[in-house]
């Protein structure tokens, strides 16, 4: 086995507003990509002081060019107060950013600003490498005051470090609400998948680049699964698999679907006993690592 392959898995989420340290970033573990282990005996292991002193939506990346790991987040805190009404009109434009060079040891977090003051909230974001620029592709979901906050969009900007960001432009706009996107490359080809805020189900988009036309992906099992958000897609290592893990926020928090073929836009729901979610976890992302990675974590 090459040791430098990943084989193991990470997932990276905060634990929801109704919990007093919930607004704070958790970790957990899986040797398999079903069953997980939560770290730190289920504390957080990050913390905010900046901003609103909350952290929501944390999404973890490798960088490729020097193996350094970036955690962004959205900085917003609900608990005690639960006004999401000003939180997407005169909420935080900036991201929470964090640095790490194994896995153990993270950076104080940074507040960088990513959008303009027109803009009502940043939320969510994510990003994917960009192979043809040789940076990074960073995407979340904003409402903005040019058309009286009436919905959400999905906006991108390019960065090659996570400090600085060009000007943030239109990726994502539907009729409805769009929030919640992610992205998984597999064969030269993206596959991008985003919460219909209006319908409460995952939407599957195809494209050949990362800024290129998409093309949606038809799915009666997406539409058919209700009430969910914070989807994260990740390979099952060896099995020519992938799950597409959601986040079934009003209840009992994220399961899988599993499917084969990422074109097919068929995903199976798998039965309770095949998987073990880590306890409290919320909207975030599934990072693959190698085995020595693992085994520094769970140390």
């Amino acid at each position: 086995m090459d040791e430098s392959l990943p084989n193991r898995y990470l997932f990276v989420y905060f634990a929801g507003e109704k919990y007093e340290d919930g607004e704070n970033i958790y970790m957990a573990l899986s040797e398999d990509g079903l069953n997980w282990h939560d770290l730190n005996h289920n504390h957080p292991i990050l913390y905010s002081n900046l901003g609103t002193k909350g952290i929501r939506d944390p999404f973890i990346i490798k960088d490729p060019k020097n193996n350094n790991y970036y955690i962004l987040a959205t900085d917003l805190k609900i608990h005690g107060n639960n006004d999401w009404y000003n939180a997407q009109r005169s909420g935080s434009t900036s991201l929470l950013v964090w640095k790490s060079s194994n896995l153990i040891n993270w950076s104080a977090p940074k507040l960088i600003p990513v959008a303009p003051k027109n803009f009502g909230c940043v939320w969510a974001p994510e990003a994917t490498y960009a192979s043809q620029t040789e940076d990074f592709l960073v995407y979340w979901a904003s409402k903005t005051a040019v058309d009286n906050y009436a919905k959400q969009r999905i906006y991108c900007a390019h960065t090659s470090d996570f400090s600085h960001f060009s000007s943030p432009k239109i990726y994502i706009d539907r009729p409805f609400s769009a929030i919640d996107t992610t992205i998984i490359k597999n064969n030269n080809r993206y596959f991008r998948f985003t919460k219909n805020e209006a319908e409460k189900y995952i939407i599957e988009d195809q494209l050949n680049s990362l800024e290129a036309k998409p093309t949606e992906i038809l799915s009666p099992t997406l539409t058919d699964n209700l009430g969910v958000e914070g989807p994260t897609c990740y390979p099952l290592i060896g099995k020519k698999k992938w799950l597409l893990l959601v986040d079934n926020y009003a209840k009992g928090g994220y399961y899988p679907l599993e499917t084969t073929d990422l074109t097919s836009g068929r995903f199976n729901r798998l039965p309770t006993d095949a998987y073990h979610m880590p306890s409290r976890a919320r909207h975030g992302t599934v990072l693959p690592i190698t085995q020595n990675e693992f085994n520094r974590l769970i140390d």
